[in-house]
C-alpha cells in the first residue's frame, strides 16, 4: 500500500523532486528528502506533513559517497524500510564547450548526475531487494541529444541512462528505470537562459528564451506526479527502460492516483 511506502528523494527541495514529495504526501508515503539547502528542504519537509506524508529532510550534498550512505543509513533507522528511491538531483553547469570547461567544475557535474545515483542505488540495493523496489534515476533528452557548451550534462544523463540498464539485468527484483521530465520550468532552465549565452550559440540560447516566453515549458509538478507514480507502481516488465514522463501509460494511473494539477494540491 502507497501509505506504508518509504521512498528516498534526492533534490527534494525544489523543482521536480518537491513535487515528487507533495504528491506522494497526498497518498500518505514517507520519505527521506535530501538537498543541499536546508531552509528550501524543511519549507518542503512542513508541506509533505500538511499533505498527510511523513518527512525526514536531510540536508546534504549527495555528490559525497559518505552523505549517500549516511541517507539510506538514517531511512532505515527512521522507518525500517526502503521501497524505492528516486535519484533526482542535478546540475546542469559548466556551460562551456569541452574545450575550455573547468575541470573541477566538470568532475562535480558527473559526481552529482552519476556517482550520486550510483552511491544511493549501491547502498541501497539489499534492502530493495528485499521490499521488491523501485530506483528511479531522472535523465534528460540531454543523454541522447548533442547539446553544445553541456557536455559533461549530456555525459552524466547518458551514463546514467546506461546504468540504468545495468541495474535492471543485474537486479532483476529490483524494477530501475530512467525517466525523461521533459523540458521543465525550473532555476535549471532559469540559469541555462542566464547564463547560456556566455557559451552557448544565440540561436540555442534564443530557443531556450523562446520557451518560457511562449509558456512552452511544464510545470514541474506534471512529471512530478508521473514520477511520484512510477516509485510506487511501475511494474517490473519497464525495467531499464528510458521513459517520457507523459507516457500515456503512466499519465492515465497517476492523474487516477494522485489527481489532476490544478494550480495546487
Amino acid at each position: 500500500m502507497a501509505e506504508n511506502s518509504v521512498v528516498i528523494i534526492t533534490g527534494a527541495s525544489r523543482g521536480v523532486g518537491a513535487w515528487v514529495a507533495r504528491w506522494l504526501a497526498k497518498v500518505g508515503a514517507a520519505m527521506t528528502l535530501i538537498a543541499r539547502s536546508a531552509e528550501q528542504l524543511h519549507h518542503v519537509a512542513r508541506e509533505v506533513e500538511r499533505l498527510g506524508g511523513r518527512p525526514l529532510p536531510f540536508a546534504a550534498d549527495v555528490a559525497v559517497v559518505e552523505n549517500c550512505l549516511q541517507a539510506v543509513e538514517l531511512t532505515l533507522h527512521h522507518f525500517c524500510r526502503i521501497d524505492a528511491l528516486v535519484n533526482n538531483a542535478a546540475v546542469v553547469e559548466p556551460l562551456a564547450f569541452a574545450a575550455s570547461a573547468e575541470a573541477t567544475s566538470w568532475r562535480y557535474n558527473i559526481e552529482v548526475n552519476l556517482l550520486a545515483p550510483f552511491y544511493l542505488s549501491r547502498a541501497a540495493i539489499p534492502e530493495l531487494r528485499r521490499q521488491q523496489g523501485r530506483i528511479i534515476n531522472v535523465s534528460s533528452g540531454a543523454a541522447v541529444t548533442a547539446i553544445q557548451a553541456a557536455s559533461a550534462y549530456c555525459a552524466a544523463k547518458a551514463g546514467l541512462n546506461q546504468l540504468t540498464r545495468v541495474l535492471a539485468v543485474e537486479e532483476p527484483g529490483i524494477t530501475s528505470i530512467a525517466v525523461r521530465p521533459g523540458v521543465v520550468d525550473t532555476d535549471m532552465q532559469a540559469l541555462i537562459r542566464s547564463k547560456g549565452s556566455a557559451a552557448m550559440p544565440a540561436e540555442q540560447v534564443s530557443y531556450y528564451q523562446s520557451l518560457k516566453e511562449q509558456g512552452k515549458l511544464e510545470h514541474p509538478a506534471i512529471p512530478g506526479r508521473s514520477i511520484a507514480w512510477l516509485c510506487l507502481y511501475a511494474p517490473k516488465a519497464w525495467s531499464g527502460t528510458f521513459m517520457d514522463y507523459d507516457d500515456p501509460r503512466v499519465v492515465r494511473q497517476a492523474v487516477e492516483l494522485f489527481g489532476e494539477y490544478g494550480g495546487d494540491i
